[in-house]
Order: C-alpha cells, then sequence, then structure tokens
C-alpha cells in the first residue's frame, strides 16, 4: 500500500491524490475550481469598473455647477447624460427635482447615492459568498475523506494498517486546503473592494453637493429673505 501511494504521488502528484478520493473529491475540487474562477473574474472585473473616472469623471461636477450658476438646467442634464456615470445619475436625480426646492433636491441626491452605493456593493458581495462556500466545501471533502477512512478500518475489521488510513486522511486534508486557498484570496479582496466603495461613494456624495451648491446659495438666500420681508412692518397710512 505505501510503495502504491508513494507511486501515485510520483505520477500524478497532486491531482492523483486529491481524485483518489472518488468521485465525491472529483466534484469538490471541481466546484473549487469554477469558484476560483468566478472569483477571480469578479476580482479583475472590479478593478476595472472601481476606477475614479469611472465612477466620478473628471470634470464632470465642475462643469454642471458652472452651468447650474448660470442658470442653464437643460445644458446641465445633457452634460451628465453624455457621461454616464454613477455621479452623472447623482446629479440627474437633483436635477429632476429642482422644481420642488433643495429638500426635494437633496432627498433625491440621498436616495441615488444609496442605490448607486448599493449597485456597486451587489457584485463584490459574491465574493464575500464564495469566500464563506469554499472553506465548507473543503470541509465536506475532509469529511467525507475521514469516513471513507474509517470505512477502510471497518472493513478490515480494524486490520487495516497506517499507510491505509494515511491514504484517505492525505486526500480529505488536501480539499480543506483548497477551499482555503479559494477563500482567503477572495475575502481578502472582497474587504479591499468594499473599502475602495465606501471612499468613492463618499467622494460621489461630497462632489455631488458641491456642484449643487449654486442652487443651495440661491435657496438659502430666498429663505432668508421671506422672514425679512414677513417681518416689516406696514407703512403708515397716508394723512
Amino acid at each position: 500500500m505505501e510503495d502504491r501511494v508513494a507511486e501515485a504521488v510520483a505520477v500524478g502528484g497532486f491531482w492523483s491524490i486529491v481524485f483518489s478520493g472518488g468521485w465525491v473529491g472529483v466534484l469538490i475540487v471541481l466546484t473549487l475550481l469554477v469558484l476560483s474562477l468566478v472569483a477571480a473574474y469578479l476580482i479583475i472585473e472590479q478593478m476595472f469598473v472601481l476606477r475614479r473616472g469611472e465612477v466620478m469623471p473628471t470634470g464632470l461636477a465642475d462643469e454642471v455647477r458652472q452651468l447650474l450658476a448660470q442658470g442653464k438646467l437643460p445644458e446641465a442634464d445633457g452634460a451628465c447624460r453624455k457621461r454616464p456615470s454613477p455621479l452623472a445619475f447623482v446629479l440627474i436625480s437633483g436635477l429632476t427635482e429642482l422644481d420642488f426646492g433643495w429638500q426635494a433636491v437633496e432627498k433625491a441626491m440621498e436616495d441615488a447615492v444609496s442605490e448607486q452605493a448599493a449597485k456597486l456593493y451587489r457584485k463584490i458581495e459574491y465574493l464575500s459568498v464564495i469566500g464563506n462556500l469554499a472553506p465548507m466545501c473543503g470541509l465536506l471533502g475532509t469529511v467525507t475523506g475521514m469516513i471513507m477512512a474509517f470505512q477502510q478500518v471497518a472493513v478490515t475489521q480494524g486490520t487495516a494498517g497506517a499507510a491505509q488510513l494515511a491514504e484517505g486522511i492525505y486526500s480529505a486534508l488536501v480539499t480543506t486546503v483548497a477551499g482555503l486557498v479559494v477563500a482567503i484570496p477572495s475575502l481578502g479582496a472582497f474587504a479591499v473592494l468594499r473599502n475602495r466603495v465606501d471612499q468613492l461613494i463618499a467622494e460621489t456624495a461630497y462632489l455631488a453637493q458641491h456642484a449643487f451648491l449654486p442652487v443651495r446659495r440661491r435657496a438659502s438666500s430666498i429663505g432668508a429673505a421671506r422672514p425679512a420681508a414677513v417681518a416689516a412692518p406696514p407703512s403708515a397710512p397716508p394723512r
């Protein structure tokens, strides 16, 4: 038995050990392989999606601010639609509520920021799912391998040697290692990308508020003028 295990390691190496667990081991290894490919795809994709220029096009907030200061609302809307992005979506949401006052504009932008944050979080959440599933798949392979090892003991009525037990246990632990190899990078990438999304969303909200500063100032000046007009004493009647 020891010679057979040594021969398997020498000839097939790692894959011979993995596939020695039978169809259950093969299925678990294939599952982990698929999870690793999906995780790699998500990480690479998000590296391109979560770029500052993709989320917040350079100069868009300043351009919209200048157009709003000049009262050119259609031009501001057109500038946003020409450069689709999360920031443009937030700005358009605010522009559509201009007729209803600053509070409506602010509420619309807050809702838009929350919606864009949820949209950006949606895909990176899958990395967290993969990071939790992969160790469980590896643990499943370990448990099934241990069952096979002790089944060998039962079949041989306790006469199985250490080499026979070591073969089953060794192949079982390989799936645990494979699960951890998939899980650790996935969870690490999830943490990094989540912090990246938090940073970009905070900057998007700030730029949107900055772009609407002329509207906010105009609303504040109107609001300050109304109480002054109400508090003005009535003019004396002519004699």
